[in-house]
């Protein structure tokens, strides 16, 4: 095994994203311990977020990653490269970033869904992200109403936090990116750059988004709290699901990938 391509918050990070958080308030280095198990094996350690490339600079360099995929896939940066954009579906010309911004496509859903959306993260250079609870396929069929189409809007997974701000009953994560862009496509994208065989890698994650990776390497570990996440969508052949949830889960895939 050369790669291993892991969520980070809810996958190898705890409850309150800390990598020594178990679940039920309880502490674990059983993930802190598969990390090093990882760099002992010289298995390339890749990080995929929702996170931006800011956000999760800091963390690939803590945890000794040496490329990671930000923005559920649109941006990857491969060691000390430059970052790469995944554009998808965007008709262009110009920058993804700049045709949102001039667009007013947030404002838009803003408008058309008050008290239960708001934006996160203006530093962002491909997506728009929102957190709140909306209907994502009334959310597409808006985007499509309105001329947006290229756009995809995704469900990156529920938050454990309350916003008094918006009238929700539970708060999830979303992504406003274009149609095509997906941790998978960014996985593909790595591996050819990197010319590492589908064979050679494996992957974690704990949501719908990080189950589309399976596609596109040779194992996938759904952890055990992903089981609510990916609701009835059946696990494709190469997917298995964890014993244990969150970090304990991760190491419990690390010692499988490695036949320990």
């Amino acid at each position: 095994m050369e790669v291993l391509y892991t969520d980070l918050d809810g996958t190898l990070l705890g409850p309150g994203g800390s990598l020594f958080a178990a679940s039920g308030g309880g502490s674990t280095g059983e993930a802190a311990a598969a990390l090093l198990t990882l760099r002992e094996a010289d298995v390339e350690l890749v990080l995929m977020s929702g996170r931006t490339r800011r956000g999760l600079h800091e963390a690939a360099r803590v945890l000794g990653a040496s490329s990671y995929l930000a923005e559920l896939g649109a941006v990857l940066v491969v060691g000390d490269d430059e970052p790469l954009e995944d554009m998808g579906a965007f008709p262009g010309p110009g920058r993804v970033a700049d045709a949102l911004a001039r667009s007013g496509v947030a404002g838009l859903l803003l408008e058309r869904f008050p008290g239960r959306l708001e934006p996160v993260a203006p530093w962002t250079e491909v997506s728009v992200m929102f957190q709140g609870l909306v209907d994502v396929v009334e959310v597409e069929a808006a985007l499509t109403e309105a001329g947006f189409g290229w756009l995809s809007f995704r469900d990156n997974g529920r938050l454990r936090r309350e916003l008094p701000s918006l009238d929700v009953p539970e708060v999830r994560a979303y992504h406003l990116l274009p149609r095509g862009v997906s941790k998978a496509t960014a996985v593909r994208r790595h591996r050819e750059l990197r010319g590492i065989a589908r064979e050679a890698t494996a992957a974690v994650g704990d949501s719908l988004a990080d189950l589309e990776v399976a596609d596109v390497v040779d194992r996938f570990f759904l952890v055990a709290n992903g089981l609510e996440a990916i609701g009835d969508t059946p696990l494709p052949p190469n997917a298995y699901v964890t014993e244990r949830p969150h970090g304990d889960g991760f190491a419990e895939a690390v010692r499988s990938m490695l036949g320990r």
